[in-house]
Formats: structure tokens, C-alpha cells, sequence
């Protein structure tokens, strides 16, 4: 099976002076629990090369077993450096995609036309599509095959907006994953704060916060067995 995983490519959080990028974790444990099942996975990105990395996901108290796995990985890092530009893909090449979050796909993938062509090709096309965190910002703007919002109906989670409260950017950020899936009809569902909460509603899937990545990973890999 081939698994596409995009990434963002926006490193500025808001108007802070302060980066953002893709959340460690939220890569790390997909790629891991993918490759182990398996899979041939392509890394790609809005603008290719390397993602820019949210250094907060990189601090000591962030780090799990996946992510210092990855730290003494050079192939992985290989990879990671070297990310695909999504407008030079071959769509018909994959089997699902999976989107890690991290606050940077709330400006760069939730408006990229590239983006959302990607996301309704792939569920028109029945395949898999799984997003965690920030990374359900990519359902902002698709559309299902009747025009209605692409969440429409469809379980759905996302990071919360007491989450977001927690990480003190509630206004900095340019919209709240929660309330937007919900403005775009979705039937959203939340559990614990920064406890692992993955939804699965026929070929998508969608995990809360971090701690969801290697659970909606493993959904991920159980559609496709």
C-alpha cells in the first residue's frame, strides 16, 4: 500500500514573531506505525524540501519513544528533508493520505487549492483520508460530491477549543478547529483534554491532539487490511 502524508509548509504563528510548523509527534508515530504495517509512504508539502518543524513539539517534555526514534533515524530524516511538492504529485499513485497537524496547516493547507483538490479526489475516490489535531483545518474549504461542506454529517474530532485556550492561542490562531467543524456540519465529538480521542466515519478519520496520532495511524492501517 502507498500512504501519502502531507505536511505543512507555513513556519510563522500568526503575528507572534514566533514559529510554528508540523508537530513531532503527530508525524513520528503515524510514519512508524504505517511503515510498520507495511507501507510505502511519500512525505510531501504545499512548497517541497523541508518542513519547517514546530519547535515546541521538539522540546524535552514533547519527546515520546517515536520521536526519538526518529532523532536516530537517518532515513527518515532523509525523507523528511526532501518532502514531494503536492502540485507534482501523481494522485492515482496512493492509497489513503494522512495529515499530521501542528498550528501550520491552519494557514497554508486549510487554503491550498492544491490541497483540496488533493482531499476531494481522495474521497471521491473512496480512499482513506485521516487528519489529527490542527490538521482537520484541511476540511475548511472541501466539498463532497453534492457541494455540501465535505464534513457535513460525518463523525468528526479535531483539536478542541479548550485545548487551544490551554496553549494560550486561541487569538492568534486564524480560526478554531472545533468550531469550524462544527459551522461546516460536522457531528463533532471531543474526550479529555490531551487524551487520545480518534473518530472513524467510514473512510475518514480524525484524531484530537497529539496523543491521538498513533491511534488514528492504526484506523488508518485497519482500512486498509
Amino acid at each position: 500500500m502507498n500512504i501519502l502524508m502531507v505536511l505543512t509548509s507555513h513556519d510563522t504563528l500568526g503575528d507572534t514573531g514566533k514559529k510554528t510548523g508540523f508537530w513531532l509527534e503527530e508525524f513520528a508515530a503515524p510514519y512508524y506505525v504505517l511503515s510498520e504495517a507495511g507501507a510505502t509512504i511519500t512525505l510531501a508539502s504545499p512548497k517541497g524540501g523541508q518542513p519547517p518543524l514546530d519547535p515546541t513539539s521538539d522540546a524535552p517534555d514533547a519527546q515520546t519513544d517515536d520521536t526519538r526514534r526518529f532523532k536516530g533515524d537517518a532515513a527518515a530524516q532523509a525523507a523528511l528533508a526532501n518532502t514531494i511538492k503536492l502540485s507534482d504529485l501523481d494522485l492515482a499513485d496512493f492509497d489513503a493520505v494522512f495529515y499530521p497537524g501542528g498550528h501550520g496547516p491552519l494557514w497554508d493547507l486549510a487554503e491550498d487549492p492544491v490541497s483540496i483538490q488533493l482531499i476531494e479526489y481522495f474521497a471521491q475516490g473512496g480512499k482513506p483520508i485521516a487528519a489529527v489535531c490542527h490538521a482537520p483545518a484541511i476540511f475548511r474549504h472541501t466539498k463532497a460530491a453534492d457541494s455540501n461542506p465535505l464534513v457535513s454529517g460525518r463523525n468528526v474530532t479535531g483539536f478542541t477549543n479548550t485545548e487551544e485556550a490551554a496553549a494560550g492561542l486561541t487569538e492568534v490562531v486564524p480560526f478554531l478547529v472545533e468550531d469550524m467543524l462544527v459551522a461546516n456540519g460536522g457531528v463533532y465529538s471531543k474526550g479529555a483534554d490531551w487524551a487520545s480521542h480518534v473518530v472513524v466515519d467510514g473512510k475518514l478519520i480524525t484524531g484530537q491532539n497529539p496523543a491521538s496520532s498513533k491511534e488514528a495511524a492504526l484506523a488508518l492501517a485497519a482500512l486498509l487490511a
